[in-house]
């Protein structure tokens, strides 16, 4: 059995050994090619550990860098895209529920782009920025509210315009006319969750407002914790199904409308719309009409009635803070001539927050 050797040495024969034990041989010639070779694995091997090492802490040192985040306001699937703008472009830190005077819902819909270009040109902020300064100045904050839809393209185009003013108020229901105290309940339920309001104030988009007197109004000192602020009214209960506003549970009201607020403005503080927030979905009753159902929650609550006519003027005054372009019409008519002809008339857009004689008083 023939015994391992170094491959530089052959192994001698007995003959050679007694010719000359002393003499040794040579390397094989081949060995000396091996040489570079050897040196060549060495230096990539070292190479390659080098590089290992390198990549290693190159990944540590990433993991430990802080990542650049988007921020989006949320609650649920509702988001408030202004603050989510304003974070992810100025690096601005809003705080979770900002406190306001007043959160300004105005409601609106997938087929009124013209309308909310023209209260854009008029009296609601039309940037950014402009929201930010009217909050400030007035302690409201002002967003336009809408649901979801199945289409794509009114999604997309919706989106866009998102993209552009930032200021959306996206609420987790489906956009649809028939189911106004849905999304009523929807706004006040994700309105109360993004922010510390005072009061929470649903509007319609075809109406005229006055921002700095809406916000003397809600800043007024009140008794009542819980304060239900509109255009107060009664009526009979409309029980013929081919009739405007049609009531189809009006078997349960009798023949006459409870004392409940016009439906294209009103309020609601903070105690009323924590209680609406904490409600399961259904556990309040839903009418047919969005402003008899909000009346109707307000029965179930201890709540104050505060009846202002100032918020549902027909015309323009030197105390009118919401007013009406066609007050018959009810978010069915296209009103955007006449939204800018009210903007125009200098009594509308140009007087005090307060009348003469009450400046006086004070």
């Amino acid at each position: 059995m023939r015994s391992h050797q170094l491959p530089y040495y052959n192994s001698p024969s007995s003959d050679d050994n007694e010719k000359d034990k002393s003499k040794r041989l040579k390397p094989y010639p081949h060995s000396h090619s091996s040489f570079p070779s050897r040196r060549f694995l060495l230096l990539f091997s070292s190479f390659s550990l080098l590089l290992s090492i390198f990549s290693i802490s190159y990944a540590v040192s990433a993991s430990r860098r802080p990542t650049k985040s988007f921020t989006v306001y949320r609650c649920g699937r509702a988001e408030d895209t202004l603050r989510t703008h304003r974070a992810n472009s100025a690096g601005v830190d809003a705080a979770a529920r900002p406190k306001v005077v007043g959160l300004v819902g105005v409601h609106t819909g997938f087929g009124s782009a013209d309308r909310r270009a023209v209260l854009r040109s008029t009296w609601f902020p039309s940037d950014p920025d402009g929201l930010v300064r009217l909050e400030h100045a007035t302690g409201l904050a002002f967003r336009f509210v809408i649901g979801r839809t199945k289409d794509p393209q009114k999604m997309s185009e919706l989106q866009k315009e998102a993209d552009v003013y930032h200021d959306f108020l996206f609420i987790d229901v489906d956009e649809d006319h028939t189911k106004l105290p849905q999304k009523t309940l929807a706004f006040f339920k994700a309105a109360f969750d993004l922010f510390d309001a005072d009061f929470y104030v649903k509007a319609d988009d075809d109406i005229y407002l006055r921002p700095d007197r809406l916000a003397t109004l809600l800043a007024k000192d009140r008794a009542h914790r819980m304060t239900y602020i509109g255009c107060m009214k009664k009526g009979p209960v409309i029980t013929d199904p081919k009739m405007q506003w049609y009531e189809s549970k009006g078997d349960l009201i009798g023949s006459e409308y409870f004392l409940h607020a016009y439906g294209p403005i009103y309020a609601l503080s903070s105690d009323v719309v924590a209680a609406l927030a904490a409600a399961k979905n259904d556990s309040l009753r839903m009418f047919s009409n969005e402003d008899v159902t909000i009346g109707s929650w307000m029965l179930s609550m201890n709540v104050n009635h505060e009846d202002n006519k100032g918020i549902c003027d027909p015309t323009c005054t030197a105390a009118s803070i919401a007013v009406w372009t066609i007050p018959r019409c009810s978010g069915k008519c296209n009103l955007a001539e006449k939204i800018k002809a009210l903007h125009n008339n200098t009594m509308c857009s140009k007087t005090p927050t307060l009348p003469a004689e009450e400046d006086e008083e004070e």
